[in-house]
């Protein structure tokens, strides 16, 4: 065999794994970032709020200097429960599952005082806040899957904050249509601020 080709041959074959690794390690190893915490939060893992990068936290006027962001694959490690609410869009009962609210604060370093406030966004801009006793007394989750499957962007996901309005007494008593107020689908940021803040 010639001498220069064999070397010019395993040359090549080294070379050509890193390749592949090289893009690999260019590409998120669990997915993009589907929900951000920012505030008051002890575990950040991402920098402040970027004004042309971040354009649609930017243009619901969220601002922070550095946040907690959880991919599917982070919120899927937590542990999961399941509601099985009557749903205002169908009359029908659904099974949601995912982590409560609450274990995901948790987990962003979050220490919630009395006058602790969240507010919850969504896509469409609709915002929801939520004091620290309702997050106890409702006890939300943040949904990743309806009936078994992953929820949907378009439909109602990819992540919704929702609470089992059948066993909650109060919500039970009003109409269908009024007990999802507090309940913003298409979930993708939590503020943990004071009350009054923003």
């Amino acid at each position: 065999m010639n001498k220069r080709h064999f070397l010019h041959t395993a040359l090549l074959a080294a070379a050509a794994p890193a390749v592949p690794m090289a893009r690999a390690a260019a590409l998120p190893a669990d997915g993009p970032a589907l929900l951000t915490l920012s505030g008051a939060i002890g575990h950040p893992n991402r920098g402040a709020l970027d004004p042309a990068l971040d354009q649609l936290m930017s243009k619901h006027d969220l601002a922070f200097d550095q946040a907690r962001s959880f991919t599917f694959a982070d919120l899927a490690t937590l542990p999961a429960i399941e509601i099985r609410p009557t749903l205002e869009y169908d009359a029908r009962v659904h099974a949601l599952r995912g982590p409560l609210l609450a274990t995901v604060l948790e987990h962003a370093g979050t220490t919630l005082g009395e006058t602790t406030t969240l507010v919850l966004r969504a896509f469409d801009g609709y915002t929801v806040e939520l004091a620290a006793a309702d997050l106890r007394h409702l006890s939300p989750i943040v949904a990743t899957h309806l009936d078994g499957a992953p929820l949907p962007l378009g439909g109602l996901g990819p992540l919704w904050a929702v609470h089992d309005a059948d066993r909650i007494p109060e919500l039970a008593a009003r109409p269908l249509a009024e007990r999802f107020a507090q309940c913003p689908w298409g979930l993708y940021s939590v503020h943990v601020g004071a009350a009054g803040g923003r």
